[in-house]
């Protein structure tokens, strides 16, 4: 008997991640939120298979490489194997808003990506993000929307126009925690 397949995307920075208004641009700068790391590893726990969907405009405009960018995630996914998890997939987007891409969100590119990469459909599947354009993304692909009030998450929330029934919660572990109890 096959199980579905239980799926949750992420956004990195402002999620996993402490966020920049000058960009993450190197290993160093790259800082967990507090919780985080450890959310994915409970996530992986209770059956989850975690993606992480980011735009990383800053190769776009030249502040980073993509070998600055592969060093970032690598950080990131040391982390969480070392509490035990682990990221299935994680995709990017590289250009800036002026290339007018399909991978960008709040277009969909990168999560019809994820569909055709495990094969399902994202309909009901979790998305955690801090922006706007997180959750419109994973709403137009018919997710369920997460908000968390991290990185720019309470600005996200008091400027409004969240795509209807979007939870909102303190930070991801607040998040994981609802979706592992559900």
């Amino acid at each position: 008997m096959n199980l579905p397949l239980k799926l949750i995307i992420l956004d990195r920075d402002g999620v996993i991640n402490f966020d920049s208004d000058a960009y993450i641009k190197s290993p160093a700068e790259w800082k967990p939120i507090p919780g985080s790391i450890e959310a994915i590893a409970r996530l992986n726990r209770n059956g989850y298979r975690v993606v992480v969907a980011t735009n990383q405009s800053g190769i776009g405009r030249g502040l980073f490489d993509m070998a600055t960018l592969c060093a970032i995630n690598d950080k990131m996914m040391e982390l969480v194997f070392r509490q035990g998890g682990r990221i299935d997939a994680l995709f990017f987007c590289p250009h800036t808003a002026d290339e007018n891409c399909n991978c960008r969100k709040p277009k969909t590119g990168m999560y019809e990506e994820i569909e055709k990469r495990f094969n399902t459909k994202l309909t009901g599947v979790p998305c955690v993000g801090d922006s706007l354009r997180d959750l419109q993304a994973g709403a137009a692909m018919g997710c369920s929307t997460y908000l968390v009030l991290t990185g720019k998450g309470g600005k996200t929330q008091a400027e409004g126009g969240l795509p209807k029934k979007t939870l909102v919660f303190a930070d991801l572990a607040a998040a994981a925690d609802h979706l592992i109890e559900a």
